[in-house]
């Protein structure tokens, strides 16, 4: 019996979800009736007549079609119809979970409470009646299973020609036999507009208000039914309420057919003579399967007032459905084991928003939802996602925007002022290159909208709807989630994931709404983000992409009224006076003809010339951008961290640097040291390219270094060229040296390097014999690469006398009994001149500059000729001589670069600081320059400073604090966040999370639960908590409410036997 029931039941669950096609057709035709009529014979069908108000739509039905099948009737479609569509089945389901013949609901607490001090009505319902509001010359339409119109607490206000049985085709007649099947239509009523006095059961809302019922459930829907309930009698009927939608199962992706988004449009734009009809929806019963009321295209539409609900006490009841289009909420019930739902909410709002009617009947349907944004009430509701929008409004995904405010809202209505007219503009956004959405990580898309200022009809400065309207392909619905944020810093979480929802369909240009972006302003940054976080039930090898999606964004030109102030840090209870006081004196100069709310420049409506935004989405007009930041239209956007100035916020966009920084010629970026190829040009504080073939360099004429292939050549990198030729740089060749040159660096005697055979080098020119003056060497392998050179004629001290060395004749002198004995050879004899200078021991001529090495009993240096105490700047000593420091010293110990002592202006104009012994052109990151040119450190932990206690940038984890660095210490709730040296607030229960992800906890606090990375306060649907170790557990499979031992409640279509589903 068992598997014979299991059968069945998975028989009609793929029943229940197969598409059933029926026996209507909708189409549209143009022409007269008559050709309807005869179209309509021709092909087999019979005119059902016009499609509610919808004009050149008909339904046709086809008899010999059998009904619940697909069928192709047209083979050869006439050219006057323009539109034709088979109709099929929707799913539709009542919004109710519990009866409301419950005595609690009687007691009228939502309406009026005394005495208990749990009863808190906060709707202030009673408050409105008081003001004379009961919602006469209202009709209210209720769109359901029908309504029992005999019924003692309708009969007063009913009115049968607002009726309609769309499963008779007549006008409603409801006889009393039927009633007991008309349970949720007449209770809907009867919260609306159930008489007052002469009620047995309750008291309607608006209970002067006139109520009429569209039978429409309980039969076959289709989008012809919904089209025409939704648009029967639009001139009469206000407000229309309907208390159901798509199967709340947290797997259906549903909403209107063509023909009701139609009417939908047609009723906002022609219903209530012009104004608009009022069309009030429930969010949806599926919080308890993870449903999402974003999944539900009737709740999701603009032109809905999508409602959602709360008990008593103000706390989340757990059927609830999240999502960012629900507008306010209503009272849905007492607590979990009363009667609630969405529907129920949704009733009490019709009433509410009759009574709003009747307050001010000159109401469009977007000045009602402007009145509801206004004035709903956000602190009698406990949510953990409310938040401020850059509006000033709270919104919350669980209510909206707060508990509707009867009382508020008939007040505002009566001084109300019409809001400009609606303007559209549709940005589709750029296709990017990576589209695909890997697992466990964010897709992110960005837009720059401009709101369409450059088109005057679609021009939105103003917020009111967004609508994103994405095309993804995926092989599990379900496990995505995406959220959208406002260039005013607003998130609205499109998408949650919905674990029940295994459609392997993705989204086909659905749409997704949000309406908690209303006020902010349009143009800036929009940004997608996307995220897939695989379950078990995927096959995870292919990954989810991107394909499209576009931004509609629904508002106005102008301010329609002053901007709302939210009071969101005070204990003190709103008054009347919160919503319409307005400011009348000065504006400051930096505000625009739109006025402003104090006499601040960060209390303009909007700026004259600039404004700077700041983390808490405040504001402040300026009449130029400040250091540090550039003007992207209005708005002063950050530079790049290193950019002083910048025409961009990218890091090679910068015009100046920080100190600290140079500028980089030709890639417009800032870096603490110039890199290769490039040097520091100190007067312009710029890093300039050195010239070609350089690899390091001191100007752009004078290289160092050079790059491969070739060679330094004097100050520049030329070419290498083979022996015997050399580069010759305007005909990019290699040329041939001089013939007296074995190698050479240009043309001419002069460039030689090194001699040919049977030439000499004097003084670096090669010559065939040596000039007068000098001699010739004979070959030393260790000299001039063993070639013969021309010498000048040595002049020795011999006794204090100066000799000529010559050649051919030798004279040798004795001194002092042989203590020296020195030879000199000369031509023409012994040439005497005179005593040398008595500090040189050898000279070569008789002045103090004459020297060729000093005497033993001074401590003297040979400098230049000259004996010397002290070396002079530039040079050490050694070997008692001084020699010449590396160029890049001031002072020196020894050669090379590396033993400087001092720094200063280098031969070629380079300012040079001393660091460990070098001289460098620049100091390395975490030194800074001083006036001494030396590199200092910079203060611990600290990357760029200017000087010891100015640190401007610090290592990771530290912070600037005064100029110096402090470490970053974040609290319980909190992780490091290196992008802004700050800390970023975990997920709500998150006592440690993961950086860039804080939805993903590591550790819980105390009192939430652990389950899959997050910390609940309670565990989620389909688990069950473990007190011991505060994780959940998952349910075997199809079970949504479980403990360790047993099933106690199943998927939908699924029931419970003994403690196993079937």
């Amino acid at each position: 019996m068992a598997r014979f029931i299991a059968l069945w039941m998975g028989t009609l669950l793929q029943l229940c979800h197969a598409t059933i096609y029926t026996n209507d057709w909708a189409i549209k035709i143009r022409g007269d009736l008559e050709s309807v009529n005869r179209i309509a014979e021709k092909y087999g069908f019979t005119n059902m007549g016009q499609i509610g108000d919808l004009k050149r739509h008909y339904s046709f039905r086809h008899h010999k079609t059998a009904n619940q099948s697909k069928t192709n009737i047209w083979t050869n479609v006439p050219f006057k119809v323009e539109w034709l569509q088979q109709q099929v089945l929707q799913r539709r389901v009542k919004r109710i979970s519990r009866d409301f013949s419950n005595p609690v609901w009687n007691r009228l607490w939502y309406i009026q409470c005394s005495g208990s001090k749990a009863c808190q009505s906060h709707m202030n319902i009673a408050a409105a009646w008081r003001r004379g509001y009961t919602g006469k010359g209202v009709v209210v339409s209720v769109l359901d299973d029908g309504i029992e119109r005999e019924h003692p607490d309708l009969k007063p206000n009913y009115v049968s020609a607002l009726g309609w049985d769309t499963l008779l085709g007549k006008g409603t007649l409801i006889i009393s036999s039927l009633a007991e099947l008309l349970v949720h239509g007449t209770q809907c009523a009867g919260v609306v507009a159930a008489a007052a006095n002469s009620s047995r059961c309750t008291v309607g809302v608006s209970f002067h208000a006139r109520i009429g019922g569209i039978r429409m459930l309980d039969g076959d829907v289709t989008d012809i039914v919904e089209a025409q309930s939704l648009s029967y009698s639009p001139r009469y009927i206000d407000v229309y309420l309907a208390g159901w939608g798509p199967k709340d199962d947290g797997a259906t992706l549903d909403g209107p057919g063509p023909l009701t988004r139609l009417v939908l449009q047609n009723g906002v734009q022609t219903g209530r003579q012009g104004r608009g009809s009022i069309f009030v929806w429930p969010s949806g019963n599926g919080g308890e399967r993870g449903d999402y009321c974003s999944c539900d295209g009737y709740s999701n539409s603009i032109y809905t007032v999508s409602i959602s609900s709360s008990t008593q006490r103000g706390s989340q009841p757990d059927y609830l459905e999240p999502c960012p289009s629900t507008l306010a909420t209503a009272y849905g019930g007492w607590e979990r084991e009363e009667m609630s739902g969405t529907s129920l909410a949704a009733s009490v709002a019709a009433g509410v928003i009759a009574l709003t009617l009747e307050a001010n009947p000159s109401l469009t349907w977007r000045d009602l939802q402007h009145i509801i944004v206004r004035t709903s009430k956000a602190h009698h509701l406990s949510a953990p996602d409310w938040r401020v929008n850059g509006a000033g409004y709270k919104v919350s995904h669980l209510y909206g925007f707060g508990l509707l405010d009867a009382e508020s809202m008939v007040k505002e209505a009566e001084r109300w002022k019409q809001v400009p007219s609606q303007h559209e503009c549709a940005e589709e956004a750029a296709i990017q290159l990576s589209r695909l959405i890997y697992l466990g990580s964010a897709l992110t898309s960005v837009h720059e909208a401009t709101g369409c200022s450059g088109k005057a009809l679609q021009h939105v400065a103003y917020v009111e709807h967004v609508v994103v309207r994405v095309t993804i392909s995926h092989g599990r619905r379900g496990d995505l989630s995406i959220t959208l944020t406002s260039p005013s810093g607003t998130t609205s979480q499109l998408l949650a994931n919905r674990p029940l929802d295994n459609s392997t369909e993705g989204f086909q240009n659905w749409e997704f709404m949000t309406a908690h972006c209303w006020g902010e302003q349009a143009a800036g940054e929009w940004t997608l983000k996307i995220q897939d976080t695989p379950s078990q039930k995927r096959d995870g090898s292919k990954l989810g992409v991107l394909e499209k999606w576009s931004l509609v964004i629904y508002g106005t030109a102008e301010r329609p009224y002053p901007a709302h102030r939210e009071r969101a840090r005070s204990a003190e209870i709103p008054t009347d006076s919160d919503l319409s006081e307005e400011y009348n004196g000065p504006c400051d100069p930096e505000c625009s003809d739109d006025g402003c709310e104090g006499p601040g420049p960060q209390q303009c409506v909007t700026c004259l010339h600039f404004f700077l935004k700041f983390k808490n989405n405040t504001r402040l007009c300026v009449s130029g951008c400040p250091r540090g930041f550039w003007g992207d239209r209005r708005r002063c956007k950050r530079c790049y961290a290193s950019c002083e100035s910048c025409t961009g916020s990218r890091n090679d966009q910068c015009t100046s640097c920080q100190p600290g920084h140079h500028l980089t010629e030709g890639t417009n970026t800032c870096t603490a040291i110039c890199g290769e190829n490039f040097y520091l040009d100190h007067d312009a504080n710029m890093c300039r390219k050195c010239s070609e073939n350089c690899l390091k360099c001191t100007s752009y004429s004078i290289c160092t270094e050079c790059k491969p292939h070739t060679s330094l050549q004097g100050n520049r990198c030329q070419r290498s060229c083979a022996a015997g030729f050399y580069h010759d740089p305007q005909e990019v060749a290699c040329r041939p040296c001089h013939q007296a040159c074995a190698t050479c660096a240009g043309a001419g005697v002069e460039a030689c390097n090194t001699c040919a055979e049977g030439y000499l080098m004097e003084e670096w020119r090669c010559v065939s014999s040596c000039s007068a003056g000098f001699y010739a060497t004979e070959p030393n392998p260790e000299i001039a690469d063993g070639h013969r050179i021309c010498r000048r004629f040595v002049y020795l001290l011999v006794a204090g006398l100066i000799l000529v060395v010559g050649f051919h004749v030798c004279l040798c002198l004795f001194w002092h009994s042989c203590l020296l004995l020195l030879c000199a050879c000369m031509e023409w004899g012994l040439v005497i001149f005179s005593v040398c200078d008595a500090s040189c021991l050898t000279c070569v001529g008789p002045s103090r500059w004459n020297c060729s090495s000093c005497s033993s009993g001074h401590s003297l240096a040979l400098d230049e000729g000259r004996c010397v105490v002290g070396c002079a700047s530039g040079k050490y000593q050694s070997g008692g001589r001084c020699h010449l420091c590396d160029h890049t010293c001031a002072a020196c110990v020894d050669a090379g670069p590396a033993n400087c002592t001092s720094c200063d202006t280098d031969k070629f104009k380079v300012e040079r600081y001393l660091y460990k012994g070098v001289c460098l052109d620049a100091c390395p990151e975490a030194f800074y320059h001083t006036k001494q040119r030396t590199c200092e450190p910079c203060v611990a932990h600290c990357r760029l400073c200017t000087g010891p206690n100015h640190c401007l940038k610090c290592n990771s984890s530290y912070y600037v604090s005064d100029g110096r660095c402090v470490k970053l210490e974040c609290g319980e709730g909190e992780v490091e966040d290196p992008d802004y040296d700050d800390c970023m607030t975990c997920e709500e229960g998150c006592k440690k999370c993961v950086l860039y992800n804080p939805r993903h906890c590591l550790s819980c606090i105390e009192g939430f639960y652990n389950f899959q990375d997050g910390c609940y306060k309670n565990c989620p649907a389909k688990t069950y908590s473990v007190e011991e170790e505060m994780t959940c557990v998952p349910c075997d499979d199809n079970c949504v409410s479980c403990d360790e031992h047993e099933c106690y409640w199943c998927e939908s279509d699924l029931f419970l036997l003994g403690n196993f589903i079937n």
